[in-house]
């Protein structure tokens, strides 16, 4: 009679634990819709040539005040494209970021940004975003120079060449962030806001490629 209760207890438990795997399952595929990202991504900071913190160690001066650039030239989530979608992310490592999407951005675009960003800016979601807003956002690009902007933040930098005049490289980097790397010194890198104002010359920056999904 005790086994046959055990059994039965057994029983209940399976069913609770597919249930609840059904349930999570069914969750994580609404949540984790098919998604592919492809785009060219820029970048200055506070550290010197070149960022320690791209090859896993710690800032220059123990912080790190950033303005990241995102042109995604191809990518979706779901059903929704957002090919085309620019965005500037300004930062201070660790402690707090600033999303500032092209005001040409649609509201379902928009929104899938907002699904996509945690999978593969997993790290200023973690220092905790202090807003997420449309705004003009420009890019100017040469083969020696780049600049890009939003009303509160901008970036203008050179090309740093090596042997033979040209542009300095580093390959396979860890990160998929980091493909392509080529290496910037900044001009003029700012921000100006009610949460933090900075101004910096002569820093790092780099140019590169990411393209990254879920298959």
């Amino acid at each position: 009679m005790l086994e046959g209760r055990r059994n039965w207890t057994r029983v209940l438990v399976s069913v609770a634990l597919a249930c609840v795997v059904a349930v999570t399952g069914a969750s994580s595929v609404v949540q984790d819709a098919d998604w592919h990202v492809t785009a060219d991504v820029a970048e200055s900071c506070s550290c010197d040539v070149s960022c320690p913190c791209n090859f896993g160690s710690s800032p220059t001066h123990d912080y790190c005040h950033g303005n990241r650039l995102y042109q995604i030239t191809k990518g979706h989530h779901g059903d929704t494209d957002v090919s085309g979608l620019e965005m500037i992310i300004t930062f201070s490592m660790g402690e707090w970021s600033k999303f500032y999407v092209s005001d040409k951005a649609t509201d379902a675009q928009m929104e899938a940004l907002e699904r996509l960003t945690p999978h593969f800016l997993g790290g200023f979601q973690r220092a905790g975003i202090l807003s997420t807003e449309r705004a003009p956002l420009t890019v100017e690009r040469t083969d020696d120079k780049l600049k890009f902007s939003v009303p509160e933040s901008s970036v203008e930098m050179d090309v740093m060449k090596g042997f033979g005049g040209k542009p300095v490289m580093v390959s396979n980097l860890p990160s998929a962030t980091f493909q392509h790397y080529t290496q910037y010194k900044s001009v003029d890198h700012r921000h100006s806001s009610s949460k933090m104002e900075f101004q910096y010359s002569g820093t790092t920056g780099f140019a590169s490629k990411l393209d990254v999904g879920s298959q």
